[in-house]
């Protein structure tokens, strides 16, 4: 009879090298693990230990939400919302961000938040996007901290607040939200406080995917605020190494 492995073993095996992680990954996997199924669609998904492969990522996600995985269900609606090994379909993605969110995960509440705000495969509604982006925002997840800050400043889900939209830009930027450092070096910059909002737009192009930072640039070259033409822009570039 095989000796299942001890928490020593598998903790050493799920730090050895990712080819390593992978495999042993697979074996869990394979055996019916949803925790390890849902570690595998990731690792496939990103390429890490493994050759991409976002068709098997898109199967292993749905093995272990079939299994009850929050977060699997959680990436089944990533795949549906950005074609990763499945063709788009909005209303499905809604529709497992929508559960996978009334199950309390953070990641699920912001992008079912996310698909309200936008009207993408479910009816816009700005009111439950707030709502939802508020409890996630509660748990502390930054992404979500900044989207209530942004309804706060844009006035969506009641009047304009300024000074809750700059607390929570800071939170989210703290946190380690790109958008989030983003948004709080802006509004530091309209304050006057050009060399602490540097410090932020260097975070966000350090931490931001190039799509973020080819349109942060551009609003910044385009920006009235004092130094955010040449030393925003060359902060940006600095943090994101181009």
């Amino acid at each position: 009879m095989t000796t299942a492995p001890t928490s020593d073993q598998i903790a050493a095996r799920l730090s050895a090298p990712p080819e390593e992680r992978a495999a042993f990954v697979r074996e869990l996997a394979e055996a019916g693990e949803p925790e390890a199924q849902a570690l595998l669609g990731q690792l496939l998904l990103d390429g890490n230990g493994v050759a991409r492969d976002e068709r098997a990522a898109f199967a292993w996600f749905n093995r272990a939400a079939a299994q009850q995985h929050v977060m699997a269900l959680n990436m089944v609606g990533r795949c549906y919302d950005l074609g990763w090994g499945v063709q788009v379909d909005k209303p499905r993605a809604a529709a497992c961000f929508r559960v996978a969110a009334a199950r309390g995960l953070p990641e699920a509440q912001y992008n079912y938040a996310t698909a309200l705000t936008l009207g993408e495969g479910v009816a816009e509604d700005k009111a439950a996007a707030l709502a939802l982006f508020e409890q996630a925002a509660a748990t502390g997840y930054a992404k979500a901290i900044n989207h209530v800050g942004s309804f706060a400043e844009d006035g969506w889900g009641g009047p304009r607040d300024m000074a809750k939209a700059a607390d929570c830009y800071a939170r989210a930027a703290a946190g380690g939200d790109f958008r989030g450092c983003f948004n709080h070096a802006r509004l530091l910059g309209a304050a006057g406080e050009i060399d602490e909002a540097l410090l932020w737009l260097r975070r966000a192009g350090e931490w931001g995917n190039a799509r973020f930072v080819d349109k942060a640039l551009d609003w910044l070259a385009a920006s009235d605020i004092p130094g955010f033409r040449d030393r925003g822009v060359a902060a940006l570039k600095e943090g994101a190494g181009c």
